[in-house]
């Protein structure tokens, strides 16, 4: 959830780490700081808030170290401050370390060290990695890191520099992930790909137990026994300029925009001539008469995805799916088998409990699917099959394209795997009205904006706000009541409007806004009943449907925002970008930090 920078080589450190560090700004942070190696000394700095009020305490440093680390840290122990943020130092300020994850036996060692003498400044966990590492320091800081290492418990990756060697970055990865960037005649380190885009597209992704040593000419890798290894060196094909805004206000609408030209990227290859083509499950086609019971296993948005996705996949296949929270999944000892299909769904590909889900997937001999974003992540490298769902950097901590694409990911896998089972005609036109989404989405951001605003104009004022709809729609109302939520602070709750007399009527109170999802033209007159319930009661309702459906819900609603028409099944892709719009510029109207919402990390590794 935090973000590591490190550099070595001819350049300032310091103006590389500050970039590096305003790259991953997006994982989410309370508090940042570097440290750097000036001749024999170390010069740390660090402060509670976000990068400007870093960037204003040094604005008038004169950095000339070549070697350093950037950290900025989500609090998990110890609350944001000065103190608590990394780097963190050694007792003679000799050694600097970072750190991401959280080290679980943090109190223990504690107290063995300060028995020992050693004396600490801070609240953290990360600080007792650094006196673990100064105690076992003679003279090779690789040996002492990796003593260090055998003592701690939890998941963690940390980057060490010291003024002994000033020369030598050492890196230790263990379920936290940590990429090397292999420049010429330089080396970088960081948490996620966006921070060495600018310098490097070829990246060493260090697995786990892997050390790496990086010197001002080579570097190093080491397996979890200290043996001497070789690995591949990638080659990220994302543009630089990819995760830059683009004159756009905010990366959010950046990426809300972005969306059809990521959606024909991801339906390019798939969809080429009449058919359909998905190699990447060639493995899950040839065990498909054995696969008994699927499970879907995501967070957050990715979940609503896989809601989606049960719908899609037991339409098609005929085969009982089962979706899952992963911070639950293990501890409700689901019934995973050799028969089973675990999908696993992660824009980053190192969420930390979908990772567990899929190791415990493996361990029950279950087969599995990644559908993923980043490419080298752990998730990537280890499930039985991955669909990249190609959505480039996503720099905003709410996700939408990353989302639109894992829903499209799942409509190709439905679509591929239930290709017996459906009516070869209608899975023709499917593919067909399929290819033209990404162009459909572009009329919505054409059209549908000014109508968004009024919208959003209205949900602005209120505290609460409710999200309803049946079938499909209602798994879309779960994704549009979460972003809500992010990004502008207001609660919102998503209800199956089939549900409303079931309790949900009594919070309807007058002017209330109510979002409601009319897009499923063989559910609209049930629909079109519960929307009547709520205005009975005074609540305001604010419409999401197809423009052939738009004449039928006159008089019905009280605002109407239309997409395309298309197959009912289909809607989902169109529906949602009025549902991000909505939540976008209700956030802006509030004054909102949109791209960085209080207290969420775009990327959480840590459980």
């Amino acid at each position: 959830m935090c973000g590591i920078v490190g550099y070595i080589g001819s350049r300032g450190a310091f103006p590389i780490l500050f970039d590096g560090l305003k790259k991953l700004e997006y994982r989410g942070y309370d508090s940042a700081g570097v440290a750097i190696i000036e001749g024999n000394e170390m010069q740390l700095r660090k402060s509670q808030g976000n990068l400007e009020v870093l960037g204003e305490k040094l604005k008038n440093e004169n950095f000339q170290g070549r070697i350093g680390l950037g950290h900025t840290r989500w609090a998990t122990h110890g609350k944001p401050s000065d103190a608590n943020a990394h780097p963190h130092l050694d007792c003679r300020g000799r050694l600097a370390l970072v750190h991401n994850g959280i080290i679980e036996n943090f109190q223990e060692i504690k107290r063995k060290l300060e028995e020992e003498g050693h004396f600490f400044s801070s609240e953290t966990d990360t600080e007792v990695v650094v006196h673990l590492v100064e105690k076992f320091f003679q003279g090779d800081l690789v040996k002492a890191v990796r003593r260090a290492t055998k003592e701690l418990e939890g998941s963690y990756a940390i980057a060490v520099i010291n003024c002994e060697s000033p020369e030598q970055i050492v890196a230790y990865r263990h379920d936290s992930p940590l990429i090397l960037g292999i420049g010429d005649g330089e080396f970088f380190l960081a948490s996620d790909i966006p921070a060495l885009l600018p310098y490097t597209r070829r990246v060493l992704i260090l697995e786990d137990g892997e050390m790496a040593e990086l010197n001002r000419t080579n570097f190093r890798v080491f397996d979890s026994h200290g043996v001497q290894i070789q690995k591949e060196i990638e080659e990220i094909d994302w543009d630089p300029e990819m995760a830059e805004k683009k004159g756009f206000s905010h990366y959010m609408l950046k990426e809300i925009h972005e969306q059809p030209d990521v959606l024909r990227r991801l339906l390019s290859d798939p969809l080429q001539g009449s058919g359909l083509e998905l190699p990447q499950i060639a493995s899950i086609l040839e065990r498909l008469e054995k696969i008994n019971r699927i499970f879907v296993v995501a967070c957050g948005t990715a979940y609503h995805s896989g809601l989606i996705g049960k719908a899609l996949l037991e339409r098609t296949t005929g085969i009982p799916v089962e979706v899952d929270m992963a911070s639950e999944f293990r501890y409700r000892s689901p019934l995973v088998g050799e028969e089973s299909l675990v999908i696993v769904v992660t824009q980053s590909g190192e969420t930390a409990d979908t990772l567990a889900a899929l190791r415990y997937a493996r361990e029950k001999n279950a087969q599995t699917l990644g559908i993923i974003n980043v490419k080298g992540s752990t998730i990537s490298r280890e499930a039985d099959d991955v669909i990249y769902i190609k959505a480039g950097p996503e720099i905003a901590v709410a996700s939408t394209k990353a989302y639109l694409n894992m829903v499209a990911a799942f409509y190709l896998l439905a679509l591929k795997m239930g290709q017996g089972n459906v009516d070869q005609e209608n899975l023709k036109e499917l593919l067909r009205l399929l290819r033209g989404i990404p162009a459909q989405l572009e009329k919505v951001l054409q059209k549908g904006d000014k109508a968004v605003r009024e919208a959003s104009e209205y949900l602005s004022r209120w505290e609460n706000a409710f999200f309803v709809g049946r079938g499909l729609d209602f798994s879309l109302a779960l994704e549009g009541a979460l972003k809500l939520k992010e990004i502008s602070y207001i609660h919102a709750e998503a209800y199956a409007a089939g549900e409303l007399k079931h309790g949900t009527l009594a919070l309807i109170e007058e002017g209330i806004p109510v979002v409601a999802l009319l897009t499923q033209e063989k559910l609209l007159e049930k629909m079109i009943s519960n929307v009547q319930e709520i205005r009975a009661r005074g609540g305001y309702v604010l419409g999401i449907t197809q423009e052939k459906l738009a004449q039928r819900l006159e008089g019905e609603v009280d605002f109407i925002m239309t997409v395309p028409s298309t197959e009912d099944m289909l809607t989902p892709l169109l529906a949602t970008v009025p549902l991000q719009l909505l939540s976008f510029y209700t956030a802006e109207l509030r004054g909102c930090p949109i791209d960085q919402p209080r207290n969420l990390a775009k990327s959480v590794t840590v459980e």
